[in-house]
């Protein structure tokens, strides 16, 4: 359960676990909110407000949110749920929870959510949240805090409410209404590369996107992928979700309509003429 600090008792928090382990990671920064340093890579999030991820945490709330767009939830939706695996599990996977709980939204194999194996699918326990708060009626005009306590039932029914800021910024910006707002600098060695790199990025967009993609292979230096749009949000959909899950599939460059993302530095910038720019489709390449 995590716990809204004040500025200076999140310092001295910070300190004691520097003290203690000597390294940290903060998992979360809003407009107007303390903001800590983090030891190593990150993505930040900039849509009305800025929030701050890991890697892992980053791929996790994309996967999440494909999984609701993919199931015609409406934006409200997947806020409640990113709001909801940010409490639970701070957007991670975990193994283990309160009793029986597991994975990203800490469901119960014993309150029939399914097997652990399976809730510990990212993209079956999405799936599994957002049917379940689609019987919840009205949910929709609910805050936050009470549509996601009407399907977790937690002990806490208020600690969701915290987490809706910084859901609605991700959800903007993963759900495309924001332009360039994913950017994840990677740096050092690429885990995958060449053919092996794009034959990771076309299974993870299959499997959070579904079958109703249009989208091709690549070959040569310019390995990786493309992705055929209807317009320009469903391009910003897959352009924030290429760059949310490239540290794990060795992404290197994302083009789509006037802009590029480029690993090593992790912005979005004016495409180059070489490239050229395609409101049509999202351009993946990957390290060869």
């Amino acid at each position: 359960m995590w716990v809204r600090r004040t500025p200076v008792v999140a310092a001295l928090a910070v300190v004691t676990l520097v003290g203690a382990l000597g390294v940290f990671a903060v998992v979360r920064s809003f407009s107007g909110g303390l903001k800590l340093p983090r030891i190593g890579p990150e993505c930040v999030v900039r849509a009305d407000g800025e929030v701050t991820l890991d890697y892992v945490q980053m791929a996790n709330a994309a996967t999440i949110t494909a999984v609701g767009v993919r199931k015609g939830m409406p934006e409200r939706a997947v806020v409640i749920a990113l709001a909801t695996a940010l409490q639970e599990s701070k957007l991670e996977n975990l193994d283990t929870g309160d009793r029986d709980s597991v994975g990203l939204f800490q469901q119960r194999p014993s309150q029939g959510w399914g097997t652990v194996e399976k809730i510990k699918d990212p993209r079956y326990s999405a799936d599994k949240f957002y049917t379940a708060l689609k019987k919840v009626k009205g949910y929709q005009k609910m805050r936050v805090t009470d549509a996601a306590q009407k399907v977790q039932r937690s002990a806490y029914p208020n600690a969701y409410e915290k987490w809706a800021d910084e859901s609605a910024v991700l959800a903007k910006a993963l759900t495309g209404r924001a332009t360039g707002a994913v950017e994840c600098s990677v740096s050092g060695s690429p885990v995958l590369r060449g053919a092996a790199a794009s034959a990771a990025l076309l299974e993870g967009l299959r499997l959070d996107w579904g079958k109703g993609l249009t989208e091709s292979a690549t070959t040569g230096p310019a390995a990786g992928l493309t992705v055929a749009v209807a317009d320009v949000n469903a391009g910003w959909r897959y352009a924030h979700w290429l760059v949310a899950h490239a540290s794990a599939t060795g992404l290197e460059r994302v083009r789509f309509a006037d802009l590029e993302w480029h690993a090593p530095d992790g912005k979005w910038q004016a495409a180059t003429a070489q490239g050229g720019a395609d409101s049509r489709r999202v351009i993946a390449e990957v390290f060869d």
